[in-house]
């Protein structure tokens, strides 16, 4: 009795544990809503169409990181944010690509939701509503990216 009493317990507890871990491990994940930042193409603002993104954090400065943000091939369509705010076309992957270009608040907005620390960064977003996407992979390091 006491023994059938106890493996109820445990298992209540494992329980309880997984769904913890599963709502802080959701929660570590960061949302960005389109229509609260306005991002700009070339010739216009920006307004999310696919369901998926690649999205880059990039130092267009830096030519050794450049040569190697070439050599990605994504399904998922890909942002490319500069921290030096040039919109030119890097010619990174192909028509795939989409740079984009914010005000210094926004941009620095975007970096502490995503807690940017090093350059050039990478990490996918999924559409979560119409305007709203939330985090969908780990940030990476370019150099621990698997491409």
């Amino acid at each position: 009795m006491v023994g059938r009493l106890f493996a109820s317990f445990f298992g209540a507890a494992m329980i309880a544990g997984a769904f913890a871990y599963y709502n802080y491990k959701f929660s570590e994940f960061k949302f960005i809503d389109f229509s609260e930042f306005t991002l700009y193409t070339k010739t216009d603002i920006f307004k999310p169409s696919s369901d998926e993104y690649l999205v880059i954090i990039y130092n267009s400065k830096d030519k050794v990181s450049l040569e190697k943000l070439k050599k990605i091939k994504s399904n998922s369509p890909i942002i490319m944010l500069d921290f030096y705010q040039n919109v030119q076309k890097v010619s990174v992957v192909d028509s795939n690509v989409t740079e984009l270009k914010t005000g210094t608040n926004n941009f620095v907005k975007i970096v502490q939701r995503f807690n940017v620390y090093n350059l050039p960064t990478l990490f996918f977003i999924k559409r979560f509503n119409e305007k709203l996407y939330k985090q969908d992979s780990d940030i990476y390091e370019l150099d621990k990216f698997k491409f």
